[in-house]
């Protein structure tokens, strides 16, 4: 079986949210399947070595009109959230959870958080929103608290983010497929025609 692709997102990039509506369709249409992996860049990727793009940059007019402007041309439902740049570690410990359990579940809860986020500028950071998202998923508040005050989540993030650093990811989106690292929304054509074409 061919080997699959490693998407890697921040919750709070809506450059990862675009590409979340669009790379399974792009992975079927070769025969691929996707491995999702939530990360959060501003909790490790610290390194002076990796390329950091100043926050005040991705809250630039520039940017904002980018991302709508990306969304219509790719024909994904976005609204500008009201507050860019939300940490989002417990939503991405939570896909964690659901995801090591049932890929299909992570991704249904995935599509959910940054629906509410990008779509319904709702603060994902809250727990009452996630709270809300987690219900639809079965969980229930108790669950929800525990989890985010459990170690073993955080270690659980921490590992997924330890291991993205090492391939050499940096970015949100991100794809690694057959070794071959892919930044960007703009590069799904490049992966694409990889997919299609076999390397370069």
């Amino acid at each position: 079986m061919a080997a699959p692709i490693d998407f890697y997102f921040d919750f709070a990039s809506p450059y990862g949210y675009i590409a979340s509506q669009t790379i399974d369709e792009l992975a079927t249409r070769h025969g691929r399947s996707v491995n999702w992996h939530a990360i959060v860049l501003d909790a490790n990727f610290q390194s002076l070595e990796r390329i950091r793009i100043p926050s005040s940059v991705m809250r630039s007019d520039y940017i904002r009109r980018d991302v709508e402007r990306l969304a219509a041309f790719s024909g994904v439902d976005y609204k500008t959230p009201s507050s860019l740049g939300l940490h989002t570690e417990t939503a991405a410990r939570l896909f964690h959870w659901f995801n090591d359990r049932d890929p299909a579940q992570g991704r249904c809860f995935a599509h959910a958080v940054y629906r509410a986020y990008f779509v319904e500028d709702r603060n994902i950071a809250q727990l009452e929103t996630l709270q809300d998202l987690c219900a639809a998923q079965n969980m229930d508040a108790t669950q929800l608290q525990q989890l985010a005050n459990d170690s073993a989540t955080r270690a659980r993030l921490k590992a997924e983010i330890d291991l993205a650093e090492a391939r050499g990811v940096f970015g949100s989106p991100f794809f690694i497929v057959e070794g071959e690292r892919f930044w960007g929304n703009d590069r799904l054509p490049q992966l694409e025609r990889w997919l299609a074409q076999g390397p370069y």
